[in-house]
């Protein structure tokens, strides 16, 4: 990436954080909109932590109950994106099927093969 760009950064739970666990960690991509893909892909481990005791501290009730509708939302949209790519590939192969993908077809290299 190089300026001018603009950045999209996405981030996923890894895993389901429980009660008494003092952080939890979670799966980022930054997407380059300049160039339309994923520039890195980066994991960050969140600890949380207590200032005022000066040590971690364990995920309060209230997130765990967000990072438990988060993680629920994260695998249904997981399905659903998963229902979505296999019909790409259904109507891909279909597409194939209908156009090149004949008896005796031969693809066609170019002038320089």
């Amino acid at each position: 990436m190089t300026w001018p760009d603009h950045i999209t950064v996405l981030h996923k739970l890894s895993k389901l954080p429980r009660k008494g666990d003092d952080s939890f960690t979670l799966d980022v991509v930054i997407i380059s909109e300049l160039h339309q893909r994923a520039s890195a892909r980066c994991f960050e481990d969140v600890v949380v932590y207590d200032y005022q005791k000066g040590r971690k501290a364990a995920i309060p009730p209230w997130m765990l109950d967000a990072f438990e509708r988060t993680w629920e939302e994260q695998k249904t949209e997981e399905y659903k994106v998963g229902e979505r790519v296999s019909e790409v590939d259904r109507l891909i192969k279909t597409l194939e099927d209908e156009t090149w993908a004949k008896d005796g077809a031969v693809e066609d290299m170019g002038p320089g093969v």
